[in-house]
């Protein structure tokens, strides 16, 4: 069994977000998922990133592989919480 993490859609019809899932490689796109590990939302402005860093981290270690669109996810992620914190203080 492959572990990924993908995203799964959610939402209505020209208003979708989704949901970043550990899931077998071999399951639908929407289809059962092991784990929920974050929401993503590109609609709204800036776009809504939610994660579970340290499930994210834990998958990873364990040798899933995120998919390209989670991968970029991850990055943007990544680049918004050291502003994110800047404009906390």
């Amino acid at each position: 069994m492959a572990v990924v993490l993908r995203l799964s859609r959610a939402g209505t019809h020209k208003a979708p977000f989704y949901h970043v899932v550990a899931t077998d490689s071999r399951k639908p796109r929407d289809g059962k998922y092991l784990e929920d590990v974050g929401v993503y939302d590109p609609t709204k402005q800036p776009e809504h990133i939610e994660l579970k860093t340290d499930r994210i981290e834990h998958w990873l270690k364990v040798g899933a592989c995120p998919s390209q669109t989670v991968a970029s996810v991850l990055k943007r992620a990544k680049r918004a919480a050291p502003a994110a914190e800047k404009a906390g203080k």
